[in-house]
């Protein structure tokens, strides 16, 4: 006999036995539902000229970091990175108690990486809901605005500040509050300046509140003085339960180093976007992230690589932006780390993604090297060289700037070559042929003098690179280095081709080293790292490089070979987050979707810091956001599972494999002609 059950409970007993399903993650938005500050490491907001690094406190930021500006001070003798003013830092009173981390409840925090705004809530008990938004406004690059809403949940008084406080670093901190009064509008300006450690620089910084009520009835704004450091400005309100209230702070931070009268410029700049108004910098704002993300990477069967890539294309687009002559650090404007200095991650790790995706952002990072090519002429000499040798740690100038510690100074060369490539690239991809003869080709002429001259001529086939430091940095002052010397032929190669088709006469002796410069084995037949290398660990990659980006290892045979040897020489923990990218992209290209998914992850998941899921250098690391790494991760999407392929006549597609699971990979605005590519299983 067999017993029938209710249908309700029949219904209730299948969902308790049907598996749970986890929610797919936004694939535009990162959210902290659950913050611990003692695990916190903070997301940038940034519109490649200002980043803004968020904190666990409400109403704090952490930093503020302005790309260029650098000065000597702290350690190494060399130009560093400095904080700016914490021109976002607010504070909040209700009913006289100032608000602090242990008053707020639900804490959440959100990155929308469409519009590029971090939106945090909170309650504060059960008198009121609190949230404020910020963005690094895209069209305006030296320009901040926040919005705030509360809520009253029972009838209250509240005291909302602007705190302006100028970083430790800082020395001879002035501070000023004035009200420009119009007919229809009164601007308050809050407004400090300070110099440099050592003086070089003037840093200087501006807020005004943005207030909904009509003129004339706007709250009045009391300014305060604390100490030399630090002042505000300040308003009280009162609520009645259930009332919302709006207000917004806008303003300006730039230096010396970005105009010549930093002080009232930086009071025009915070005016103009108060009278802009909150409505049309938002919309100008929006405008321009929806034009960046024009080009974009959808990928379906896997939504949290959908996510994370979004991420790294956000924080790429974030760190850098058209028509300037900056370039971004590893952490890009995320922090101090690195110094902010400028090393082959841009040129080799960043550019390609940035290049395919939006030409006129890569521009400003060969801008950058460009308008330092003096400096690393003078470089050259000074080490008996012809030609430019470009520093391995560059930051305002272009001179050397890597602390006298670190061997990688004086020895590893092969960023020279890496300049180049970035250089030959862009024409590649927008083949511009003005831009190539004005600026690409000097760069190219003086790398490739500069290895005619840096090889040693002993007998064909033995034109030797000797005693670098590799691209495998725990490999120092060996010789033949396997990257450097491919790297030196490639560029002793494009160079030839880049006279050829400005109709200029190429030096014939480039040709003769190319040809002359050694590629080392080993008995097994493996790529060999350098002329001493026996099997040892190894810190990132250097010879799978051959086969990308450089292109001098073409053979499947050969590249699977150096593959299946090398990806066992890199330790689990230690090395930077790029390596694993380069073997991902090497193996969707050979058609093996598992290794390909297999080293996508690797490249990077284990390197995810809460609770923003932001990329450290190392696994275990704590220096986010390592922007290399997203350039490694973004090059083995387009480049491995994309096929997308830089070649002299454009950007070409050519067959691949996706990672085992996915489905689909769709890559719009690519190129000058922002085409559209797709592969699917």
């Amino acid at each position: 006999m067999r017993l029938s059950l209710p249908s309700s409970l029949a219904a209730l007993l299948l969902l308790l036995c049907l598996p749970s399903v986890a929610q797919s993650p936004d694939p535009w938005v990162l959210s902290a539902d659950k913050v611990d500050p003692a695990a916190y490491y903070g997301v940038t907001v940034a519109n490649g000229m200002l980043g803004v690094v968020s904190s666990p406190e409400p109403f704090k930021v952490k930093s503020v970091v302005l790309a260029g500006a650098y000065d000597q001070y702290g350690r190494g003798r060399v130009s560093n990175f400095l904080n700016g003013f914490n021109l976002l830092n607010m504070y909040l009173e209700i009913d006289g108690r100032r608000l602090g981390p242990a008053d707020a409840r639900n804490f959440r925090q959100q990155l929308d990486m469409r519009g590029a705004s971090l939106t945090t809530t909170f309650d504060y008990g059960d008198k009121a809901t609190i949230s404020y938004t910020y963005r690094a406004l895209r069209h305006l690059p030296y320009c901040v605005l926040m919005d705030v809403t509360i809520t009253a949940k029972k009838d209250l008084t509240l005291t909302a500040a602007s705190v302006m406080e100028a970083p430790d670093a800082l020395r001879d901190v002035q501070n000023y509050y004035n009200e420009i009064d119009r007919p229809h509008v009164t601007i308050s300006l809050l407004t400090s300046t300070a110099r440099s450690p050592t003086g070089k620089l003037q840093l200087c910084a501006s807020t005004s509140f943005l207030f909904s009520e009509p003129h004339g009835q706007e709250p009045r704004v009391i300014h305060e003085m604390w100490d030399s450091n630090m002042h505000l400005m300040k308003f009280g309100k009162t609520l009645k339960a259930g009332q919302a209230y709006t207000y917004g702070v806008t303003g300006a931070t730039l230096t010396s180093a970005h105009d010549a009268d930093p002080l009232n410029q930086v009071e025009r700049l915070t005016v103009f976007a108060r009278l802009e108004g909150k409505e049309r910098l938002l919309a100008f704002h929006q405008k321009a992230w929806q034009d960046l993300w024009q080009s974009d990477i959808q990928i379906t069967g896997d939504a949290q690589a959908q996510q994370d890539v979004h991420s790294m294309l956000y924080h790429l687009y974030s760190f850098s932006r058209a028509g300037t002559d900056f370039s971004p650090s590893p952490m890009g404007l995320s922090g101090l780390g690195y110094n902010g200095h400028v090393f082959w991650d841009t040129d080799l790790w960043m550019f390609p993604a940035l290049l395919v995706l939006h030409p006129e952002i890569a521009k400003s990072l060969v801008e950058y090297r460009f308008n330092r090519l003096e400096a690393a002429r003078r470089n050259a000499f000074a080490h008996g060289y012809q030609g430019a040798m470009f520093p391995w740690e560059s930051a305002d100038s272009g001179v050397e700037e890597t602390p006298v510690w670190a061997l990688s100074g004086p020895f590893e060369h092969h960023i020279s070559a890496d300049v180049a490539l970035a250089a030959w690239q862009y024409y590649c991809v927008t083949q511009d042929r003005a831009w190539l003869r004005e600026k690409g080709w000097p760069i190219l002429q003086a790398t490739a003098d500069f290895w005619a001259s840096r090889v040693e001529r002993n007998g064909p086939g033995h034109y030797d690179i000797k005693n670098v430091v590799a691209a495998d940095e725990w490999a120092e002052n060996v010789d033949n280095n396997a990257f450097t010397n491919a790297a030196a032929k490639v560029n002793l190669q494009n160079a030839t081709a880049a006279a050829k088709l400005l109709g200029l006469p190429a030096n014939p002796d480039w040709a003769l080293v190319a040809q002359n410069i050694p590629i080392l084995r080993l008995p097994n037949g493996v790529t060999q790292e350098h002329a001493t290398y026996q099997g040892e660990g190894i810190k990132q990659g250097d010879v799978n490089l051959l086969a990308y980006p450089l292109k001098v290892i073409t053979d499947p045979a050969q590249i699977r070979k150096d593959l299946e040897y090398y990806e066992t020489r890199v330790p689990n923990e230690g090395t930077p987050a790029m390596t694993q990218a380069i073997f991902a992209l090497l193996y969707a290209r050979l058609g093996d979707g598992a290794k390909a998914r297999q080293f996508f992850r690797d490249a990077y998941e284990p390197n995810l810091l809460p609770p923003f899921r932001v990329i450290a250098e190392t696994k275990g690391g704590t220096n986010p956001y390592f922007a290399t790494g997203a350039g490694g991760v973004l090059q083995a999407v387009l480049m491995g599972f994309g096929g997308l392929d830089i070649t002299p006549a454009g950007i070409v597609q050519r067959k691949t494999t996706l990672p085992t699971g996915w489905q689909s990979v769709k890559i719009t605005g690519i190129g000058p002609q922002h085409k559209t590519y797709s592969v699917a299983r």
